[in-house]
């Protein structure tokens, strides 16, 4: 029986923000390996590929061991079962939030019975931080980086010069 508790951390991530670095390094303190994982939104037309996510989440996270970073294409429920992970860990900035969250979880419970979906209340100086909201400072060339983990800002003015 595997004793290590995984938790999947998933997100757009595009760009990843300083709400989603806190909901991580909340979730690497309560779960022993925790994966953050930047899936495709089919909703949203993304401003950075795939490989760009990637490097600014390994950015963000380097040096916490028990934080592995990664992008996938397919299901979470798939992916949480090719990996071993039980857990989803998601954030909840309000209650709408809380609802959209919860009808994922219930979805997600569905396609595996095993998954259990931990939501965490946003910390009050994150709830008006989203990527969206990040995505629009940079379109209009205003600087996001107090809105972004460390390293990531210098990505993307890497990226958009």
């Amino acid at each position: 029986m595997d004793k290590i508790r995984r938790a999947l951390v998933p997100g757009s991530f595009d760009p990843p923000t300083i709400g989603h670095y806190d909901l991580a390094l909340r979730a690497a303190e309560i779960f022993d390996e925790v994966y953050v994982t930047a899936f495709s939104n089919g909703e949203k037309r993304g401003r950075f590929d795939d490989q760009t996510r990637l490097r600014m989440l390994e950015t963000a996270f380097d040096g916490i061991p028990n934080i592995i970073c990664g992008v996938s294409h397919g299901l979470l429920a798939d992916f949480c079962r090719e990996k071993g992970i039980r857990f989803i860990v998601k954030g909840s900035r309000s209650a709408v939030d809380f609802d959209y969250e919860l009808s994922l979880a219930m979805i997600n419970r569905a396609l595996d019975p095993e998954l259990e979906t931990v939501i965490l209340p946003t910390k009050q100086e994150y709830m008006f931080v989203s990527s969206t909201m990040v995505s629009e400072l940079i379109k209009y060339g205003k600087d996001p980086s107090e809105y972004l983990p460390r390293g990531v800002a210098q990505i993307i003015a890497e990226r958009d010069r």
